[in-house]
């Protein structure tokens, strides 16, 4: 049985992977992987199927913790967004110093992706681009430090990429700690890349004309600043929410959704119906990437079903085995990333080593956090948000990789020497 799993769930793998040359969006197969390794299971072994039935269930509610989290997440951003919240951010840009907005535009991307998500601030970022940056060549690599830099800024926060809020949500690693410990990595990661890539920009970039009297205008007809405020707060409040409450984040994504919904409302309650539809958290729901919600769910299902089997626990035998060193077992799921999902490579992982054995904080949680995040970069198909720019840009694969990967592989490298520099300061274990 164990074999026919390793297979399935391989194949699945595949399908994932190569989702773009087969044509078929990846949400697909995972779910069909998810359901199948369960029938497998059950259909093996009828006489543990009240276990097995008993681990579904359990499966499902630590799965549903993190896409209530992330549905929650999505609805304040999607939110933010319908209000122009974020032109409040890019309606202040307005050099055309080639270096000095790349050094603007990395740091914008760098903090606002932990605060919001990797992918949903590579989409706002590229957005952005294409008005301040009208030449696409020369646009592309602004594009591609944007890749960087949302990866990099999303692996310190515990809201800011999906592994590494599945770690915190897992009890893997705590909010403060990760942060603490990784904004220094993280900063490296992204400072590496666009010190090198600075050498390369001169001048001053091609603008189209825009006019900010009116986009200031816009702002206070739309309360964009009121939504903004409130919808990064909300976001904020989480890691707050879990620390005082004790209770699970999801509860605290979704009373900040229902404050941040409720002050919509109020801000269009002279508006009728259809005026204040595109506003609204109901519109905001309806926009919301519910493929990739189902594709998580796919995902973590499938590896709930090799952690039952012990699958895993023989994995993380033989590797202990044949690498030996923990590090490099984090650093070379770092760069695994680059090449597969790493949603489910950190799930396989957080499965693979109990908490028993490594609590809450170990080093391995917070290199494998690091590795995760940022190791996607290194390929442009290595991450959500490369993924998502490279739709939303048409690059090219091999032009990311002959212009961008070296660059994602010198700053990836170069922070986790970072880390394991500065992990004696504040290693709590």
């Amino acid at each position: 049985m164990e074999i026919l799993l390793i297979v399935v769930f391989i194949l699945g793998y595949l399908a994932i992977a190569f989702e773009h040359p087969l044509k078929v969006n990846k949400t697909a197969p995972a779910l069909l992987l998810g359901s199948l390794m369960w029938s497998i299971w059950a259909m093996s072994d009828f006489g543990q199927i009240t276990e097995i039935n008993s681990e579904l269930n359990h499966e499902l509610a630590d799965v549903a913790q993190i896409l209530f989290f992330l549905m929650g997440a999505m609805t304040i951003v999607e939110l933010i967004d319908a209000h122009q919240g974020f032109k409040i951010i890019t309606n202040r840009i307005t050099t055309t110093n080639a270096r000095k907005l790349l050094w603007i535009i990395s740091f914008i991307t760098f903090f606002l992706s932990s605060l919001l998500d990797n992918l949903t601030t590579a989409i706002v970022m590229v957005s952005l681009l294409r008005k301040l940056v009208h030449d696409r060549e020369q646009r592309l690599y602004y594009v591609g430090i944007v890749v960087i830099a949302a990866n990099a800024g999303g692996a310190w926060s515990p809201i800011g990429d999906v592994t590494t809020t599945m770690l915190w949500i897992g009890g893997q690693i705590s909010s403060v700690n990760i942060m603490k410990t990784l904004i220094i990595p993280s900063l490296v990661c992204l400072i590496i890349p666009v010190i090198a890539i600075s050498f390369q920009l001169k001048g001053e970039v091609k603008r189209d004309a825009y006019d900010y009297d009116k986009a200031a205008k816009e702002e206070k007809v739309k309360g964009s600043l009121t939504i903004l405020l409130f919808g990064i707060g909300a976001l904020i409040f989480v890691p707050v929410f879990k620390t005082f409450t004790h209770l699970p984040p999801y509860l605290g994504m979704l009373l900040g959704l229902a404050v941040v919904w409720v002050v919509s409302e109020l801000l269009h309650i002279d508006k009728t119906e259809e005026e204040k539809k595109p506003y609204s958290a109901i519109h905001a729901l309806s926009r919301i990437d519910v493929s990739s919600v189902l594709f998580f769910l796919g995902i973590l299902l499938g590896i709930g079903v090799l952690r039952g089997t012990g699958v895993l626990r023989d994995l993380a035998a033989w590797m202990d085995g044949a690498i030996g060193n923990q590090d490099m077992i984090a650093f070379a799921i770092g760069l695994l990333s680059a090449v597969v999902d790493n949603v489910p490579i950190v799930a396989a992982t957080m499965k693979m080593y109990p908490l028993a054995e490594f609590p809450m904080d170990h080093k391995i949680w917070e290199f494998i956090a690091y590795a995760a995040g940022t190791g996607g970069s290194c390929l442009i198909i290595g991450s959500a948000a490369g993924v998502a720019v490279m739709g939303m840009e048409k690059i090219d694969f091999i032009w990311y990789l002959k212009k961008i990967s070296w660059l994602a592989l010198l700053g990836y490298v170069a922070g986790a020497l970072a880390y394991l520099a500065v992990y004696p300061i504040f290693a709590v274990h």
